[in-house]
């Protein structure tokens, strides 16, 4: 029998602001670490003769949300990463996102990452989450084993 733990996910945000850990121990929300692609890879056309065409998209762009607690320290470092990157564009889109399990050896590699928007911050009876929203130009992803 195989055992996942997000104990085993290390994941980090490097760029023209530095690097920031956002793997297990950044005070992770239940919701984690989140990767969606933005596209289909394929297209297919059926002819009117009845006659198939598959068309592949070299498109690798998505998504990457990491929800944190309201009270993980991380959420200061973004947003500084945030407020500083948006001062220019030389620095805008300009970050990585590598997210592993060591235990599976999944591995997640996301390159010309910008920030989509700052988070919604909600203040309310519990403390609740941020969800860091990133868009990824380019999203390369491997599964492991357990």
């Amino acid at each position: 029998m195989s055992t996942y733990s997000f104990m085993d996910v290390t994941a980090s945000f490097a760029g023209p602001t530095g690097i920031i850990d956002l793997g297990a121990g950044s005070a992770n929300a239940e919701e984690g670490i989140a990767v969606a692609m933005a596209n289909a890879k394929n297209t297919m056309t059926i002819g009117i003769d009845g006659e198939v065409m598959q068309s592949m998209s070299p498109d690798k762009s998505g998504t990457i949300t990491i929800t944190l607690m309201k009270t993980s320290p991380a959420n200061k470092k973004l947003m500084q990463a945030y407020n500083a990157q948006s001062l220019s564009s030389a620095t805008w889109g300009r970050n990585t996102i590598v997210v592993r399990n060591t235990a599976s050896g999944d591995s997640i590699t996301a390159s010309m990452v910008a920030f989509n928007k700052l988070p919604d911050n909600k203040n309310g009876k519990d403390g609740g989450s941020i969800a860091w929203a990133f868009d990824c130009g380019k999203i390369d992803q491997v599964l492991g084993e357990f």
